[in-house]
């Protein structure tokens, strides 16, 4: 989605993000002519919009037509300015924004003047108009008015809903939660003059600091496809490091009195399951129920409490064969995890799969079974999760405040021994995980966080604290980073250790020119993998990058990107050498949205890997190489949108040592309803060279292979109406591995021969299919029909017979499949309506 200079330039090709998220703004007339002067006076002097804020006893009525009177109250907001592709000038297309407040909710009303045969308004799912042909219309509110954190909610020309939350810079997702959702009413018409956008806001789903009078931070955002034009009321400078720093005021908001925010959604699901194994077939009649609540604990802060969560009803994970030393890192897709969660990533320390994730055991627990002549009849994958709360919100003082907990049930392995008892095997003791955040906004887009996460387990089992503080300073001008951002671990129990962790940043973050560097140093011992995700500790590394921009179009391009960093590694101890790494990225989007893209990178010298041995204190050697790659894109405007890339990487002193690599994609839109999508990704590495196995006496063995992986999905969406639509979504994963030689490692790394062995080749195929039918049939409340397919936990599939990627893809609908087949109906019931509707009874 949007939101950031990155995003942003995507939107200017077309692609990835073509809604560059609010950073609009809202203008409201004082109710006194002195409150309208005042802001004048003050817009003078800060250089952003100003509007003051309407109070109305009677709300507009929302149809899709501004002849209310009480539209007329509030000073029409006209000037919008391009941020993309064409900074700095007028928008092409007209806009005419009104807003007035009640004691209940805000309202938005928006006159957006085009020809209505050219506005786009194909149907989406919520949250999903990315790269879709569809105009857009939406306000930002940044209700403390502190620079860095707000609301944003957007509404397509088909009246598809779209809303998140923006934080302060310093997560891994950029400071954007865009899986937050709100419940809010909006409604569009298509007229002969353009089309009209009326939305509704109630106070419940927006926090603010409960003051008398209070000014907050707004803008309008309007984004109309065939231009690719993104345009704001309060102007958005590209160069400008920021989206809400950038917004205008409104004043003057007055005895604003938000409901008793209290609401429930409670959610009944029924279904089968159908997993065949070596043993058997095991169905399984699924049944479940529970419920999310909602309360807010004053206008500021919010209780979301799950109880008896139940989490099939997601994406399947993009399984892949890791060839790795490093765990392989999978998107969290349960909605609890995904929700209002922006405060707790901001330091990078909170994996959310860990909770209710892959016992610790689960693994062990099969040797287990093995050594003691036990038959394995249930071994569970994930850990059951009992409840999760999460309490956030914010202060007037700008203070964030947020705790997460959750707690995970005790699994156990169970076994048939040789007199048919049954035997269990604990795989995960009780575990509660917690984490605690306080974020304090400063002034010019600064802020000090401190994080801590802690898991505790019963019993004898590891413990593991982490304590994080996060200190980023920004001058005046918004120009110039400073950021330090210091760790410290403890783990008690089995493997006992203390650890620490330090990153220093320094750049210029505005501008055409950017640079930056980056240090960062981890100890030996430092760890935050308990609830956290971290791959390659015990290092430190240096990073300098230099980047320029070209914002403002020229004859042959409406965006130029050029970016250049190296890296230097090392191991912290002992203080040796490992890597040294260079990557150069040359991005141009032209005049008719295609876009191109050239990246060049590489290792000029042979690097001393610590990890892939899985062997403390060992290493070994890894050749140097350089890459070459391109990829580009389509006019993502048009009904057929097509993206490539290929890539070749050699120079390796090892001979038919090349790596190459060929991707191919397209998506066709039927019409307004209807899309399909089709992804081929393929990797073919002739010399690969790593971690086999252990040799008889402990040693690690590694080889050279022909690894080659290949990847195909396709995907598509049929919209029924704007809250009601049916995804699908089929991904088959094909990997080999073929060992052409092994090698004994030396002392300092180095590799020499050893007799060829057999047996270690493999032969990896996965394959999902997921189906979701979808129905919004009141806000907040929706039923989900959903299929899930895969190839069986036992298939195989023997690379001797399926050496193609063909043979494999057609060999995995010859294997037998798990099913699963589940309906859930979730209900949004709000506390105040009930009381309401009780009270008119």
């Amino acid at each position: 989605m949007v939101f950031f200079v990155r995003p942003i330039i995507k939107n200017w090709a077309g692609k990835t993000t073509d809604c560059i998220f609010l950073a609009p703004m809202s203008k409201t007339l004082g109710t006194v002519v002195l409150c309208f002067l005042w802001a004048v006076a003050l817009n003078a002097q800060t250089g952003a919009e100003v509007t003051a804020a309407v109070k109305v006893e009677t709300s507009p009525t929302l149809d899709g037509n501004l002849s209310d009177r009480v539209w007329q109250m509030a000073e029409p907001l006209t000037k919008f300015v391009i941020s993309q592709p064409e900074f700095g000038l007028p928008s092409r297309v007209k806009s005419v924004v009104r807003l007035v407040y009640t004691n209940e909710a805000v309202y938005v009303g928006a006159m957006l003047y085009d020809n209505p045969k050219q506005i786009r308004r194909q149907l989406t799912s919520r949250d999903k108009d990315e790269m879709q042909d569809v105009d857009k219309f939406g306000v930002l509110f940044d209700t403390y008015n502190d620079k860095q954190n707000a609301f944003y909610f957007l509404v397509t020309s088909a009246n598809v809903q779209t809303d998140g939350r923006i934080s302060a810079q310093g997560s891994s997702n950029g400071g954007y939660d865009t899986n937050w959702d709100a419940v809010w009413d909006s409604k569009v018409a298509i007229t002969d003059s353009g089309w009209v956008v009326e939305m509704k806001i109630p106070y419940m789903s927006l926090r603010f600091a409960p003051t008398k009078l209070q000014d907050w931070g707004i803008n309008f955002y309007r984004f109309t496809r065939r231009y690719n034009e993104n345009a704001y009321w309060n102007t958005v400078d590209p160069k400008v490091a920021g989206l809400v720093n950038q917004s205008g005021l409104l004043k003057g908001l007055q005895d604003l009195k938000p409901p008793l925010r209290l609401s429930f959604l409670p959610y009944v699901s029924t279904g089968v399951s159908s997993i065949p194994t070596n043993s058997g077939t095991y169905t399984t009649w699924l049944r479940n129920g529970g419920m999310d609540v909602k309360y807010g604990v004053n206008e500021s802060f919010t209780i979301d409490l799950t109880l008896i969560p139940d989490f099939g009803q997601v994406q399947s994970d993009n399984v892949i064969l890791n060839l790795s030393p490093f765990e392989v890192q999978f998107q969290e897709n349960r909605p609890f995890f995904t929700e209002g969660t922006e405060l707790f990533n901001k330091a990078g320390i909170f994996y959310s799969r860990r909770v209710g994730g892959t016992p610790q055991g689960y693994y062990n627990a099969r040797s287990w079974a093995n050594q003691n002549n036990y038959t394995l009849q249930k071994n569970p994958s994930s850990a059951q999760l009992y409840n999760a709360i999460k309490f956030s919100g914010r202060t007037r003082k700008n203070l964030g405040i947020g705790v997460f907990n959750a707690i995970t049930a005790p699994m156990h392995a169970k076994a048939v021994n040789s007199q048919g008892q049954m035997v269990e095997y604990e795989t995960e003791p009780l575990t509660n995980y917690n984490v605690v955040v306080l974020d304090q906004a400063l002034p010019n887009r600064s802020y000090v966080t401190f994080t801590n996460t802690n898991v505790t387990r019963n019993g004898g089992a590891r413990d593991a604290n982490v304590s994080a503080l996060d200190v980023s300073f920004l001058d005046k001008k918004n120009t110039y980073n400073f950021k330090i951002q210091p760790r410290v671990s403890v783990v008690t129990g089995p493997n006992a250790a203390t650890g620490w962790k330090n990153i220093t940043t320094i750049g210029k973050v505005s501008g055409k020119w950017q640079w930056g560097f980056l240090n960062n140093i981890e100890s030996k011992h430092y760890s935050h993998n308990d609830l956290g995700l971290l791959r390659a500790p015990n290092e430190v590394s240096s990073n300098a990058s230099l980047v320029w921009q070209q914002f403002t179009p020229d004859r042959h391009f409406n965006y130029r990107r050029y970016a250049v960093d190296v890296e230097h590694i090392m191991l912290y101890n002992p203080f040796v050498f490992t890597d040294l790494r260079y990557n150069a990225r040359f991005l141009h989007v032209f005049k008719n949205f295609w876009d191109l893209s050239l990246n060049i990178s590489g290792k000029p010298v042979w690097s001393n890997d610590y990890f892939d041995l899985r062997t403390d204190g060992r290493m070994v050697k890894k050749t140097p190489y350089a890459f070459i790659g391109l990829s580009g894109s389509s006019d993502s405007r048009k009904p057929l949108f097509m993206r490539y890339s290929i890539g070749y990487a050699n120079f390796s002193p090892i001979e038919n040592d090349a790596f190459t690599l060929f991707g191919m994609g397209m998506r066709y839109r039927f019409g307004p309803k209807f899309s399909l999508d089709a992804d081929f990704q393929h990797s073919f590495d002739r010399g690969n060279i790593g971690f086999s196995h252990f040799d008889a006496l402990g040693e690690p063995i590694i080889g050279r292979r022909n690894v080659k992986s290949s990847t195909t999905v396709f995907s598509g969406i049929y919209n029924f109406k704007a809250r009601m639509n049916l995804t699908m979504r089929m991904r088959h994963y094909w990997s080999n591995v073929h060992y052409t030689a092994f090698y004994n490692v030396l002392s300092d790394g180095w590799w020499t021969d050893r007799p060829f062995e057999t047996g270690y080749d493999r032969n990896f195929n996965a394959f999902n299919i997921d189906a979701f039918y979808t129905w919004d049939f009141m806000p907040g409340s929706r039923l989900i029909v959903a299929w899930k397919n895969a190839i069986g936990p036992d298939a195989a599939l023997m690379g001797s017979k399926y050496d193609r990627y063909g043979r494999n893809f057609l060999g995995v609908f010859g294997q037998p499949h798990s099913n699963e087949l589940t309906i859930r109906l979730i209900y949004f019931l709000d506390y105040n309506r009930l009381r309401n509707t009780k009270k008119d009874a």
